[in-house]
């Protein structure tokens, strides 16, 4: 969505007013119009290849950092704690490649 999507439904919902080259705001009425245009965009954005590879790796960068953060943490007690660094390093450098 762009800057100019969200001024667009700002002002379908009555929320950014021009008068001239001032701009007014408007009511809580106003707002939540605003609110429910811009849910709605969202939930009916189309996702292209490119927005699904994004949100992937931004799940796989996630898992990565909760794995590492889990060998770091000492809950893996039976490892001495040089090899749970390198293990936590290894874990984060697979984002890397």
């Amino acid at each position: 969505m762009t800057k100019e999507d969200i001024i667009m439904m700002a002002q379908e919902a009555g929320v950014l007013r021009k008068k001239e080259t001032i701009c007014t705001y408007a009511e809580v009425a106003d707002l939540e119009r605003f609110a429910e245009l811009v849910t709605e965009r969202e939930r009916n954005r189309i996702w292209t290849q490119e927005h699904w590879t994004k949100y992937e790796e931004g799940i796989a960068a996630a898992e990565r950092e909760a794995c590492a953060n889990f060998i770091e943490q000492e809950y893996v007690r039976q490892f001495d704690e040089p090899w749970r660094d390198n293990l936590a390093k290894a874990i984060r450098a697979r984002g890397q490649v």
